[in-house]
């Protein structure tokens, strides 16, 4: 099953994915917030994504935030358009992980693919 990363940003949305067959994460590029639901599922149609791991931006204490409000609007929007499941895996320090990588993929693709790392390492365990 293809697996698809989304980071979640303020200015926009990383993705990473990992092809079935292939036990490697890579870059998927990014995409704006205007249209990018029916982007997603364009993608997941195309590409025969199976799942999708989603960041959870939540506060140094754990907590909820106006951050991971607006994650959850953004998959409640992708859950009504019928595409694949979608989970939620905190997200916490990625994009300070994602700065320390290097390589031409953006923050926000290295983001997404921490976290879709993250999801396959514990799903692994």
């Amino acid at each position: 099953m293809n697996i698809l990363g989304i980071d979640f940003g303020k200015k926009r949305i990383g993705l990473a994915w990992m092809q079935m067959g292939l036990d490697v994460v890579l870059p998927f590029g990014i995409i704006e917030h205007k249209n990018a639901v029916a982007e997603i599922v364009r993608l997941c149609e195309a590409e025969k994504i199976g799942k999708i791991i989603c960041g959870l931006p939540l506060g140094l204490d754990g907590k909820e935030n106006a951050n991971t409000v607006a994650v959850r609007d953004f998959v409640a929007q992708l859950k009504n358009s019928s595409v694949c499941p979608v989970e939620f895996i905190d997200e916490r320090f990625s994009s300070a992980a994602a700065d320390r990588i290097s390589g031409d993929a953006s923050r926000d693709e290295k983001a997404a693919m921490i976290i879709l790392q993250i999801y396959l390492d514990r799903a692994n365990s």
